[in-house]
């Protein structure tokens, strides 16, 4: 199959909900063997006992039907439990909540030419609309050398888009009674009590010197701390450390041990001064392990994951999902397509599989991270699953620092929309979001009720133009 666009494979309408028909690995179900033709029955002699013969016999086959049929059911309740247990969003016309279908064609043509052009080799998206899905889009190739088509459960790297999890989880802790935004992370991490920042004299040489302050855990969410990915001042000592970018599920060594040594090196700038991407949410996930005394993966399945219905999103992939597993194509200096990372030889397939990294380590599904934004957007719940508060979630989304981040503000672990002439894109007062390395993307619009997801992967991407693409494709398609 090529990577042309095709109804089944790119559909504005719902995906047909019979569970008879498809299973989720794509098979079709196995049909019931036919009874075996044993011949003529042999009537029963017909004498006073015929009556009560026959009457068992009736008896006999009844119960035989009925056992057999409650067989059946069991059979196809345990096969199809786990699809219906991870049953997606429910779907709606997109007419029927303000999205015009003829304009989501020209979101559909948009996506497609970015593979036809080989600007990109597979995409999944998904717009959401008032708790609804409201189109789903599958474009290109899973596996562009081997020619697989792209899969809507295709499971992708979303590197930092992990950081609004870790968030989520740290806002949870603060909701447990178990820690506040502004206690010093040195409270629970000893290595952070007294941290370092290198300083560029003006004759051009590097000194060292305490911190104003202490580094608070709101901070940390903040991306307020100093920390960056160790290409600041003082660049050669996170190399020496190896402690430099944020590429993580190759260690073999717990996130911890990190975390711990991250605190010796001198950070790029005072607590609070300047907002610098970086380790920041690295330190929270490792936060979390602390305050909760599970491991970040423990937390994020037991408390995110497993009550979101999230059944796709990990650290590390289990083995029998690795059919699903997208490889990473880049984009070279002729901005020709190549792969970059093979899934079979995957960091997140292999051992050791020990390092949880809160900042990018995460695996996801477009239908998963999906799940989770909606329940932001319904202000910390879905589907009677509670997962935060409203005000918790209302914290987050506002701006805390500034004009550190402009023209938007910057809240508890996404950029936020405060004043849309200044952003210059398509949007509302209000919306919030992120993307990944590997060239995802998603933001919520509160005030739209609607939710967006873009999962390709993309390493490098140069000069894509696709994730502002992708937000005037949505927003054009709005019609009430």
């Amino acid at each position: 199959m090529d990577g042309k666009l095709t109804p089944a494979r790119c559909a504005s309408r719902p995906v047909p909900q019979s569970p008879l028909h498809w299973i989720g690995s794509g098979r079709i179900l196995p049909k019931g063997k036919p009874v075996r033709d044993e011949g003529p029955r042999v009537a029963p002699p017909l004498t006073e006992d015929y009556h009560v013969a026959t009457m068992n016999s009736q008896e006999s086959s009844l119960r035989f039907h009925h056992h057999a049929a409650f067989l059946g059911l069991c059979l196809l309740w345990a096969m199809f439990c786990p699809v219906l247990s991870a049953q997606d969003l429910p779907s709606a016309q997109p007419e029927e909540i303000g999205l015009s279908p003829r304009r989501l064609e020209r979101l559909d043509q948009a996506m497609q030419r970015y593979v036809d052009e080989g600007r990109v080799a597979g995409l999944v998206t998904l717009i959401l609309r008032q708790g609804k899905v409201a189109h789903r889009g599958v474009y290109g190739y899973l596996r562009k050398d081997r020619g697989l088509p792209m899969r809507e459960d295709a499971v992708f790297r979303i590197a930092s888009q992990t950081k609004a999890l870790t968030s989520v989880a740290v806002m949870m802790l603060q909701e447990d009674g178990k820690l506040l935004l502004s206690d010093p992370v040195g409270r629970y991490i000893p290595e952070f009590r007294h941290t370092t920042v290198a300083e560029t004299a003006e004759d051009g040489s590097l000194r060292v010197v305490p911190a104003r302050r202490p580094i608070t855990v709101r901070d940390l969410l903040t991306h307020t701390s100093g920390l960056s990915y160790g290409f600041g001042p003082a660049a050669r000592a996170y190399a020496f450390e190896g402690i430099q970018g944020w590429f993580f599920a190759n260690r073999n060594e717990p996130i911890g041990n990190l975390v711990r040594r991250l605190a010796s090196l001198p950070f790029d700038a005072h607590p609070g001064n300047q907002w610098i991407y970086g380790f920041s949410s690295d330190v929270l996930g490792h936060l979390v392990e602390v305050v909760s005394g599970l491991p970040l993966d423990e937390f994020f399945q037991s408390r995110i994951c497993a009550p979101l219905k999230m059944v796709d999103t990990h650290f590390f992939l289990p083995p029998e999902k690795i059919e699903r597993f997208t490889p990473v194509y880049g984009l070279d200096e002729n901005r020709s397509l190549y792969l970059v990372e093979d899934p079979d030889t995957s960091p997140y397939v292999q051992e050791p599989r020990r390092c949880y990294s809160g900042g990018a380590g995460l695996l996801s599904t477009a239908r998963d991270y999906a799940r989770f934004l909606q329940a932001l957007l319904n202000g910390g719940e879905l589907e009677n699953a509670r997962i935060l508060s409203r005000k918790s979630v209302e914290l987050m989304t506002v701006n805390h620092v500034g004009d550190l981040y402009a023209p938007q503000g910057f809240g508890l672990g996404f950029w936020v929309t405060e004043d849309l002439g200044a952003s210059g894109e398509p949007g509302s007062v209000g919306s919030f979001g992120w993307g990944g390395a590997y060239h995802t993307v998603y933001w919520v619009d509160p005030r739209e009720e609607l939710v967006a997801v873009l999962m390709c992967q993309l390493l490098p991407a140069r000069d894509s133009d696709l994730h502002a693409r992708f937000r005037a494709m949505v927003y054009q398609a709005l019609a009430d």
